[in-house]
């Protein structure tokens, strides 16, 4: 799942979507409403126009083969994809880090009371000098 300020959005295990119309820029779709999923049809449609690329190559084949709707299968291709053609991979040991700290975090702050606990800066700062995320391909 992924949520934000103007939406939310989950594919698997019970797919939904929930926006905020301002923020869909194609006037196909009306009646969208930020505290309510929108209708299967909405979101089949949604989930067309906007698919990434990958998801448009390998979306099918990853469905078939399943294990959480196909996002395993997705990340697999992925990573022997980038291997296979002397490519970075898609995730760092930044983000591995960060995916693994949150185990630890969840059960502090459990202890406290459902405190909010900061997750770390393992890139100390580094992550601000990005000029976003492009997915490395072979020409």
């Amino acid at each position: 799942a992924l949520s934000g300020t103007k939406g939310y959005i989950e594919k698997y295990p019970r797919p939904g979507i929930a926006l905020d119309p301002s923020e869909v820029a194609s006037a196909k779709f009306d009646n969208l409403a930020a505290h309510s999923f929108v209708s299967r049809e909405i979101y089949d449609a949604l989930m067309e126009e906007y698919a990434h690329p990958i998801t448009k190559e390998v979306g099918e084949l990853a469905k078939k083969v399943g294990g959480h709707g196909g996002m395993d299968f997705i990340m697999d291709y992925r990573l022997v994809y980038c291997l296979h053609n002397g490519l970075p991979l898609d995730m760092n040991v930044y983000d591995g880090a960060e995916w693994s700290c949150l185990g630890e975090l969840t059960e502090l702050s459990v202890k406290n009371n459902g405190a909010p606990i900061a997750i770390p800066d393992f890139t100390r700062g580094g992550w601000n000098k990005l000029q976003g995320f492009k997915h490395a391909f072979i020409e």
